[in-house]
């Protein structure tokens, strides 16, 4: 999300200080690359892990200063909302070992951060999206208290100037109005880097656009966000939508997002990029930078180019070219910004490894990429890769093919020789490419939550599902077992298992509730009751707001006074003295209501607005699996 700053005041001076020295960093890369001062005899591999702190309910904690105040590692650090951090792994050389020991540091920082959780009453889960968090926590009560995070947020929103509107259509559909960039934080991802040679930047940039498509198909993690079956990897569009600063979509001038996969190759030069992002997206953060780059090098001196790197953190490109310093060398390295997290540390290696190894093993003929793909396919193919994962097909170099078949047949091969040239041995290779072959054949992370989450809604509501399908998956990751040999959740133990932890009547609740409005024929009523096999409908008005219930009982007399239900509203018949109870009552409240009263079914409202509803059959459910604990 940017390097951090101490100065909130953002004068005008200040501002034109600070893009005068983008402008003067600009130049003076373009000096160490023609001058050759970037490192070329090495190639170094890192990553930054991104994981979601949950509570003992699985549900998204707001802890992370604490946690962070306990590890004390300066490797770990914040992220935009509260219930996540970040571990910066250590760079390494990709040779003989080194995806070995980059997953072995990980596995030895979760064991610490892990043990730490628990003495905070918490898990740490790493998924693209973690399934249990809801509309609570994506306000701004969840941003991590950090000056940055909240002058980003500020800014986008003065940037935007009124209300991001999130339109996600998968399998379900989700449309929210939101004041702040807190979607953004429901996104969790493995970002890989990779050092490339000065003299392979331009053609290493357009042929890791070209790839990026299978990649996140074999990779997909994140296809439920509140509940809702969308994309594969919903991800892609939701981190796209949650901080898109342009003022209308509808606006006949032609505006690009902040967050993008490109508009074209680049041709001559890795400052292309820059240079475009520079011309297309005001500044956002800054702050006083007192080097000047030429300066430093004409001093034989490194400089650091902070402006370029603080401007550069504000744009996200799911292919991003990165300005770093290791060992008092300047290099530069391409950052996957794409992969998901989880479902395992293994399964993020093996990410890492393919894309890796497909990086390291450019076909010849792809220095002039564009004479074989077009931009807009490889484009094309990135959203499709995003919707439909591992259903897709794709356009490569003009033909048509499946993710399957180009995976298998052509990119696996293609990353094996790539790991081959990096001096890996055969046995690291197949640990991991071999995890990528055998999820060809089983499934992915984001194919195993919707087919669970699917058998595991037709026995239980959408919140408890979500709750025990993270725990399920924490259970699976602490073993690091791979997805492609994950079991699938046995449902009715989980079903036992989650009545023993039911206590109120949100956790039993169905949400799916039919309604009707109080202006609608009753001979509508009857027909909806007819055809979904009910005695009874909530009315509610256009706001949610409840007004009464009208029951099968009321229909049957009006039928037998042969009165004419096709003229005659709901409201003249319905009954407005009615039994509720609200999210956080007791189970035990709301059945004693219903026996007291002999009623089959209670509404539950919050602030006079209708959240679901408890039948008898749940609570007959509930009262069977709970006498046999």
């Amino acid at each position: 999300m940017g390097q951090d700053t101490s100065n909130s005041k953002h004068t005008r001076n200040k501002h034109l200080h600070f893009v005068s020295a983008l402008l003067e960093d600009i130049t003076a890369l373009e000096k160490m690359i023609a001058d050759g001062l970037l490192e070329s005899d090495i190639e170094r591999i890192g990553a930054e892990q991104e994981i979601c702190i949950v509570n003992e309910n699985f549900s998204p904690g707001d802890n992370s200063i604490d946690l962070l105040q306990k590890i004390q590692d300066p490797q770990f650090t914040t992220e935009l909302a509260k219930y996540n951090i970040e571990i910066n792994l250590t760079p390494r050389t990709c040779i003989e070992g080194g995806l070995i020991a980059m997953e072995n540091e990980l596995l030895e920082k979760f064991i610490v951060a892990r043990n730490h959780a628990s003495a905070l009453n918490s898990h740490l889960v790493i998924a693209g999206i973690l399934p249990t968090i809801s509309r609570k926590e994506i306000t701004l009560d969840y941003l991590t208290p950090k000056e940055r995070y909240h002058m980003l947020s500020k800014k986008l929103r003065d940037l935007r100037g009124r209300k991001f509107d999130l339109y996600l259509k998968g399998v379900d559909e989700l449309h929210i109005r939101h004041d702040s960039i807190m979607f953004e934080a429901c996104n969790t991802s493995f970002q890989v880097h990779l050092q490339i040679s000065p003299a392979e930047l331009v053609t290493s940039y357009n042929w890791s656009l070209a790839i990026a498509a299978p990649v996140l198909a074999i990779s997909s993690n994140s296809p439920l966000l509140l509940g809702k079956e969308l994309w594969s990897e919903i991800r892609i569009a939701l981190f796209q939508q949650s901080i898109d600063t342009r003022h209308s979509i509808d606006e006949i001038r032609e505006q690009r997002p902040r967050v993008t996969f490109g508009k074209d190759w680049i041709y001559h030069s890795i400052t292309e990029v820059y240079k475009e992002d520079i011309s297309r997206f005001e500044v956002l953060i800054n702050d006083d930078i007192e080097e000047h780059a030429l300066q430093t090098l004409n001093e034989n001196k490194v400089p650091q180019l902070r402006a370029l790197r603080m401007h550069n953190g504000t744009i996200y490109r799911w292919n991003r070219i990165c300005y770093g310093i290791t060992d008092n060398k300047p290099h530069m390295r391409m950052e996957c910004r794409y992969i998901p997290a989880g479902p395992t540390v293994r399964d993020e290696m093996a990410n890492a490894a393919f894309w890796i190894g497909l990086m390291k093993a450019k076909p010849e003929n792809v220095k002039k990429i564009w004479e074989h793909f077009d931009f807009k396919d490889v484009k094309s193919n990135f959203f499709k890769a995003a919707r439909a994962g591992m259903e897709s097909a794709f356009v490569w170099r003009g033909k048509t093919i499946s993710a399957y078949d180009l995976i298998k047949n052509e990119l696996l091969p293609l990353a094996h020789a790539g790991l081959q040239n990096c001096g890996m041995p055969e046995e690291e290779i197949y640990l991991y490419l071999g995890t990528i072959e055998k999820r060809l054949e089983t499934r992915t992370g984001a194919q195993w939550q919707v087919q669970n989450y699917r058998r595991l809604k037709k026995e239980m509501n959408d919140a408890d599902a979500l709750r025990v399908l993270t725990e399920k998956m924490y259970t699976l990751q602490l073993q690091n077992i791979p997805v492609c040999n994950w079991p699938d959740i046995a449902v009715p133990e989980a079903v036992a298992s989650n009545i023993a932890k039911m206590h109120t009547v949100r956790q039993l609740m169905s949400t799916d509730v039919l309604t009707v409005y109080p202006e609608d024929p009753v001979a509508l009523v009857a027909r909806i009751m007819e055809w979904n096999d009910i005695n009874h409908i909530i009315v509610e008005d256009r706001k949610g707001h409840i007004h009464g219930v009208i029951t099968s009982g009321h229909i049957m007399e009006l039928k037998e006074k042969q009165t004419n239900l096709d003229i005659l509203p709901v409201k003249q018949v319905m009954r407005t003295e009615l039994h509720t109870t609200s999210p956080d009552a007791p189970i035990e409240s709301a059945l004693e209501i219903m026996q007291t009263h002999w009623i089959s079914s209670l509404p539950v409202v919050s602030e006079n607005k209708l959240m679901g509803i408890v039948t008898k059959n749940d609570m007959l459910r509930w009262m069977s699996l709970r006498d046999k604990r």
